[in-house]
């Protein structure tokens, strides 16, 4: 069992490390030393909050120990003056923002994502290094996301960090007449960092409302940055409006709560009244994209008081509006299941089995996860158990397998015309692999 000290330290790595490697980079524009020293601060903290407790600040505390390990290294690598002088000017304060030649946005996390999604860089160099830097996911993790082999996706991050530093690629948020370059990309950061927390790619937790509540405190930033970008407003409009749901999707037990059993009582009416705003505030811009159009599906299923009250046929509808700006097979799939939900799960199936044909989503548990709760619905218990067990071997987080595995101990007795509202919500991505099979709400 884990001590109250490895507790926190936890805690402290899944609330802090973004922001204790952002502040590192800032300071000494290397980024693989910024990792390294933010590791050792943790590994620190394991050693030392035994014997001295616990610190009221434990952000500030694993900062501070990560910029004096950086400050150690730097002087014990050169003895020259010149190293000597950049470890000295790790001490002072920031500078003032006037003088920054940036947007004057003083937020680390933010200046980290415009870094990473400079568009010198490949689009899927620039989610990866963002993701492993904002979030502490390891290259494995990132690899998995990205269904490409763990050596390759190291030597990509390797890659990346190489060329920001021979290129010289500024640590900032860029000047205001250059902030759409990028963003498409900054956005797609800000959602998969969403994402990730949440819905977990893996690990025990479904949940990391930490990681998610960050994503929504830089879309705030974002939308104040960029007041006439509607796409930014219609993110933060949709992370609101799903974040609302967080604490009736995961039941005591740690397994999934289905959209239809949530207690819709506890769904925060705060933050549902301010996305539906928000959302009408980016409408009213007249430029429809592929959040704001999110959004308004999210909207359908947060203002409804009862599942039967779900506008199914809007929604679907709404989907074929996404597809065309996002034509991945993970919008196809949400499309069936809005189909579904509206007209029968016979159309759903049929729309499922002809992405299953396809190949296009092979190893994304979603699918065969869609199909069995069609087939279930159907009364065709045999194949729908068969496919629970392929949706099961393909599930990433232990919430997603113990809601399969309770749906498929419960075939002999589940009515077969019982409806199990299925909700999906894609991320508008700007990479291909992973918006068509990571990062996406699943059932809940």
């Amino acid at each position: 069992m884990a001590t109250d000290v490895e507790t926190a330290v936890a805690g402290a790595f899944r609330e802090e490390w973004g922001q204790v490697v952002a502040t590192l980079i800032r300071m000494t524009g290397d980024w693989d030393l910024a990792e390294e020293c933010a590791q050792d601060a943790f590994a620190l903290a394991l050693r030392t909050w035994h014997r001295d407790g616990i610190p009221a600040r434990p952000g500030a505390w694993l900062t501070t120990a990560a910029r004096n390990r950086a400050i150690d290294r730097i002087r014990r690598e050169t003895v020259g003056a010149g190293k000597l002088r950049e470890a000295a000017q790790m001490l002072l304060p920031d500078p003032d923002p006037d003088d920054s030649g940036d947007s004057g946005v003083r937020d680390d996390r933010l200046r980290l994502i415009f870094t990473c999604c400079h568009p010198a860089l490949a689009v899927e160099a620039q989610v990866a290094l963002a993701l492993r830097t904002l979030t502490g996911l390891s290259t494995a993790e990132i690899a998995r996301a990205f269904l490409v082999p763990e050596p390759t996706m190291s030597q990509r991050l390797v890659r990346v960090k190489r060329k920001i530093r021979n290129a010289g690629i500024p640590y900032r948020v860029p000047p205001t007449h250059l902030l759409p370059e990028r963003t498409t990309a900054v956005l797609g950061v800000l959602y998969l960092l969403f994402n990730e927390g949440y819905s977990a790619s893996a690990g025990p937790d479904l949940l990391r409302p930490d990681l998610a509540a960050e994503a929504i405190r830089l879309a705030r930033v974002l939308a104040r940055l960029m007041p006439d970008e509607p796409e930014a407003l219609g993110l933060l409009a949709l992370m609101l409006l799903q974040h609302a749901r967080r604490d009736t999707r995961v039941g005591p037990d740690g397994t999934l709560v289905p959209l239809d059993e949530q207690d819709r009582g506890r769904w925060d009416a705060g933050e549902i009244t301010e996305g539906t705003t928000t959302l009408e505030t980016a409408l009213r811009r007249r430029r429809p994209g592929p959040y704001q159009i999110q959004a308004a599906i999210a909207a359908c299923h947060a203002t409804a008081a009862r599942p039967a009250d779900t506008d199914w046929p809007q929604i679907a509808g709404l989907y074929d509006e996404l597809h065309k700006h996002t034509p991945t097979p993970v919008v196809e799939l949400n499309r069936a299941v809005a189909v579904g939900m509206a007209a029968g799960p016979a159309a759903g199936l049929a729309l499922t089995d002809r992405l299953a044909a396809d190949g296009v989503l092979t190893g994304y548990h979603l699918l065969p996860a869609t199909r069995a709760d069609f087939l279930r619905r159907l009364g065709r218990h045999a194949e729908a158990a068969d496919a629970y067990r392929d949706a099961l071997a393909l599930a990433g987080t232990a919430a997603e397998r113990s809601y399969l595995t309770r749906r498929l101990a419960g075939l002999g007795t589940t009515d077969p015309g019982e409806n199990s509202s299925a909700e999906v919500s894609v991320p508008a991505d700007p990479v291909r692999r992973i918006d068509d099979r990571t990062k996406t709400e699943g059932r809940t």
